[in-house]
């Protein structure tokens, strides 16, 4: 089955020391406060067709009844499924996912038939590098630019419609993408309905919806019972789920939360694909997101250097103070 670029990686974990986490500091992901995670979590949203996804974010705002939330990747009124929500202090985390892959399946109407050969000839030629030039209606400066097809197939063919499945670089537009295939076929084409399955390492296998949200969020506050809340707010560090990750020990993390660069001796353990200047992010024993950084080394060489900068933080998301200046580590 097909995969998107951070699909396929496989990257094992190098311990570079040994280190221990003091439990009585921070808070495992998966074990904070329901109050907590609607301040600082992210909802895996189904787009309903109709709503702009700036008004769906507002939706989950008043729903939850937040000061602030926002959405990654914007779909058009017209496209459902997959649409990232950051809630609160975790709004600055859909960066991140603006610039992974995503998924779509979705409807082509050809304006004539055309036989299948042709067809699938026409679709390997929009597999791989592709130019396009953005739609009369879009936010970016219209202008010719690349983009990364990942792969595009034929699912079904009935009559004048064919049915999809895109993986594609972010800013990727499907309907441009459908009516380029139309002019490629010499027959015409138009993208007749779309449906976003993946964002980044969201998925439509675990998405909720609106009312999902509205119950949950009712069961919490009249019966003090926040099971579904849990299922349909994930923890922050959800939306780095695609990134490589390096983790270091307690006694580092409140530097960090300063903005402080990490420096070598500071690392207890890294993923073994990390490239020079990648984006990375850097976490806790306890697997808790600190910050959002750029690697100043490859993972080689952050196994065997003993000191210097190895990480440059440029967005931090702990509080400072979560964990004390020189916490306990063994």
């Amino acid at each position: 089955m097909n995969s998107l670029p951070f699909e396929k990686r496989r990257a094992k974990i190098l311990v570079k020391r040994q280190a221990e986490t003091e439990p009585k500091h921070g808070c495992i992901p998966e074990q904070r406060p329901a109050d907590v995670l609607v301040q600082y979590g992210i909802v895996n949203l189904n787009k309903p067709k109709g709503p702009t996804s700036h008004q769906v974010s507002d939706y989950v705002q008043r729903i939850l009844k937040i000061g602030k939330a926002g959405h990654s990747g914007t779909l058009d009124p017209g496209v459902t499924g997959v649409l990232p929500i950051a809630l609160g202090n975790a709004t600055r985390i859909v960066q991140t996912l603006l610039i992974a892959g995503k998924e779509y399946i979705g409807v082509m109407h050809l304006h004539d038939e055309v036989p299948t050969k042709e067809l699938e000839l026409a679709i390997k030629k929009f597999t791989g590098t592709i130019t396009q030039l953005p739609p009369l209606r879009s936010a970016i400066k219209r202008q010719l630019r690349q983009r990364t097809v990942y792969y595009l197939d034929v699912l079904e063919v009935q009559g004048k419609d064919v049915l999809f499945r895109v993986g594609c670089e972010a800013g990727t537009y499907i309907r441009k993408l459908c009516h380029d295939l139309g002019i490629a076929l010499k027959t015409g084409a138009h993208m007749a309905q779309l449906h976003r399955t993946k964002a980044g390492p969201f998925t439509d296998e675990d998405y909720v919806t609106m009312q999902d949200l509205d119950d949950a969020m009712w069961y919490w506050k009249n019966e003090n019972n926040d099971k579904l809340l849990r299922n349909c707010i994930r923890p922050v560090e959800a939306g780095v789920a695609h990134l490589p990750k390096v983790y270091v020990q307690d006694s580092a993390v409140d530097t960090l939360c300063h903005g402080a660069t990490l420096k070598v001796p500071g690392i207890v353990k890294l993923d073994a694909d990390i490239a020079k200047g990648q984006h990375v992010a850097i976490m806790t024993l306890k697997n808790e997101l600190i910050a959002l950084g750029e690697a100043q080394h490859n993972a080689d060489e952050l196994m065997t250097l003993e000191r210097g900068e190895a990480i440059k933080t440029h967005k931090v998301f702990m509080q400072p103070g979560t964990y004390p200046a020189q916490a306990k580590v063994s």
